[in-house]
């Protein structure tokens, strides 16, 4: 395997490879050094945290660290401190060990892919000035041919004239005979340099280029090799602080241990311990006196059978009946505040007062999030089924990816020369059938073979041209053609319109790419989720309908889950009047819906709505 016999025609591709070659390994510099700067800033940030939370000298803070849990804090910020220091060691030695030489190798491999492209290109040089000089001792030889032709029937032609003198026949004579001898001359010199044009290009092609090929060749295997290297010694770089930083984690568990919670408590007793004795027992001390009771014993004991038996909402109960509430109901139940809403603010405007606190944040993810997420996922798998829908495709296979298109196009090619093989066996088998008849006419009549072999010739020119069509495509593929004509543009684009079709038919349910539905239902129920009664409950529910419109009296930043975002003097859709808890239910648009303040707007109720 070497480049300079297999790739001997392949100059201008080394080149570029090489070039290739020299930008991953600079690519690969410019990752390192990306590293080391974030491992430098990594431990910057670390021991500026160990620093921002060390004790300050000569105040209070001092005083608590006489405890082991505060004492075990400060022993892992000095750890911390360690360990920060070890990143810092990864970022050193990643600069010095791969950045720098990799920096320093890469200058080298330059110089010396410039030096062996620089030989190459001297010997092409040289290459072409021996074909030149070749071509022109060809020319000279064709030449001085022609004029000692010219010069010998010239001569034959005053030989021939009997009222020339013999003067001018022995001047045509000896004119024809050194137009000969030049001849003879250029002959000899262009047989010399045509000699050593070939030995030249022997030298060239067998010596000269596969030695620099191989030196090229070489060289790019060191660069790989170093490459190697480096990636291997970025990786032992980390491992060799591994066993410091397991030190440093070490110690941070061991201050952990260290911690003793009995010691502690024995040192917050030594601290605020008072000494005195606990108070004793206060006597009794006598008011007996008349009186009227203002309020009766009966009315607070029936007042508090009546707090026992009123019954309890929630619970478990109740938890278990939120999967029977219709769509809407539950999604109101899950996103409404349930907290009163913030009052209004005192002045119009926007800006003069914030709105105030407003609906509690959600720390969790809500419920119905949980809820939109499995009623709205289903299967996409017919997805990619609608692409094999589309019917046959196009006869150049463009509605296929370009490496498939070209397997495509490569397999018709060979099918179509297998093909045009078949048809010249049997040509050559007809040939030699008719030339038996024709040596041996007893045998059969060699004019029955000529219509089979006309129809067969018809079949080869037409496979040919099929042939040249597919290996026009082909090379358009592999990008061997110049320019592409618009209708192969049209052609072309037919792949990337199906691919987008095929990725709107995600978001669009089961339409195929021209907009029908095309899925028959042998192939929906395979990819169907089993149905459960809870499905149906959520599926065919209908959007809450409008019962009246609302004006925005202020600006409300509805930032929490649940709330919707108005601004002063905007109108909206009411769906849901205020149930009392200060919260309004508003829709902007289909998607946009959500609570604000009661107070926050001025609401217009549809008569006939209310009333239903």
């Amino acid at each position: 395997m070497s480049w300079g016999t297999e790739l001997w025609d392949q100059f201008d591709n080394l080149e570029k490879h090489t070039q290739w070659g020299i930008d991953v390994l600079e690519k690969y510099i410019k990752f390192v050094k990306e590293r080391t700067e974030i491992e430098i800033s990594y431990a910057k940030q670390l021991r500026n945290l160990s620093k921002k939370y060390q004790p300050k000298k000569n105040s209070k803070e001092e005083e608590e660290y006489k405890y082991t849990s505060c004492k075990a804090f400060l022993a892992t910020l000095n750890e911390m401190n360690d360990y920060a220091g070890q990143h810092e060691v990864i970022s050193e030695n990643m600069t010095c060990q791969i950045t720098a030489e990799l920096a320093r190798y890469v200058q080298e491999l330059k110089q010396e892919r410039k030096s062996h492209f620089h030989e190459g290109r001297k010997a092409q040089q040289h290459i072409e000035t021996c074909w030149k000089q070749l071509e022109a001792s060809k020319r000279r030889f064709e030449r001085d041919c022609k004029e000692a032709d010219r010069a010998q029937q010239y001569f034959e032609k005053m030989d021939a004239d009997i009222n020339v003198t013999k003067a001018d026949v022995e001047k045509a004579r000896s004119q024809a005979q050194l137009r000969h001898q030049m001849a003879e001359e250029s002959k000899g010199e262009y047989s010399s340099i045509l000699q050593k044009f070939n030995h030249e290009q022997h030298e060239h092609y067998y010596t000269h280029i596969p030695n620099i090929f191989q030196k090229i060749q070489d060289m790019e295997e060191r660069r790989i090799v170093r490459l190697g290297e480096s990636m291997k010694t970025f990786s032992e770089i980390d491992r060799q602080v591994i066993p410091i930083i397991g030190k440093c984690l070490d110690g941070i568990t061991k201050a952990a241990e260290s911690i003793d919670q009995q010691n502690d408590s024995q040192l917050v007793i030594e601290a605020f311990k008072s000494g005195f004795e606990p108070p004793g027992d206060i006597d009794f001390e006598d008011f007996t006196q008349p009186m009227k009771r203002t309020v009766s014993e009966s009315s607070l004991s029936n007042s508090r059978g009546d707090g026992k038996s009123e019954p309890k909402f929630g619970g478990k109960s109740k938890g278990k009946l939120w999967p029977f509430i219709k769509k809407n109901k539950l999604m109101s139940l899950l996103t409404s505040p349930h907290q009163p809403p913030p009052p209004p603010p005192a002045s119009a405007s926007p800006s003069a007062v914030p709105n105030g606190p407003q609906s509690p944040k959600q720390q969790k993810e809500p419920l119905s999030h949980r809820f939109n997420e499995f009623m709205t996922s289903k299967p996409k798998i017919h997805c990619f089924r609608s692409l094999k829908r589309g019917g046959a495709g196009p006869e150049d296979f463009s509605n296929l990816p370009p490496e498939q298109r070209r397997k495509k196009l490569q397999q018709k090619v060979d099918e179509l020369n297998k093909d045009i093989q078949k048809e010249m066996d049997q040509r050559d088998a007809l040939t030699k059938m008719k030339d038996v008849y024709i040596k041996n006419p007893q045998m059969g009549d060699p004019a029955s073979v000529d219509h089979r072999l006309a129809e067969l010739g018809q079949n080869m020119e037409k496979l040919r041209l099929e042939v040249q069509k597919f290996e026009g495509w082909l090379a358009e593929v592999e990008g061997r053609l110049p320019m592409r004509t618009e209708q192969t543009r049209r052609q072309s684009g037919l792949y990337e319109t199906q691919n987008t079709s095929a990725v709107n038919n995600c978001a669009q349910d089961r339409e195929s790419p021209d907009g029908s539905y095309t899925e028959d239902q042998s192939q929906e129920s395979e990819m169907k989720v089993p149905a459960t009664d809870f499905d149906d409950e959520f599926d065919d529910e209908e959007p809450l309908p409008t019962i009246g419109t609302c004006k925005a009296l202020y600006t409300f930043e509805g930032q929490n889950e649940g709330t919707i975002s108005v601004t002063e003097g905007e109108m909206l859709y009411v769906i849901e009047e205020d149930k009392g808890d200060g919260w309004t239910r508003i829709r902007r648009n289909e998607d946009e819906e959500g609570y604000v303040p009661t107070s926050y707007v001025e609401v217009y109720l549809d008569k006939n709505a209310k009333d239903s």
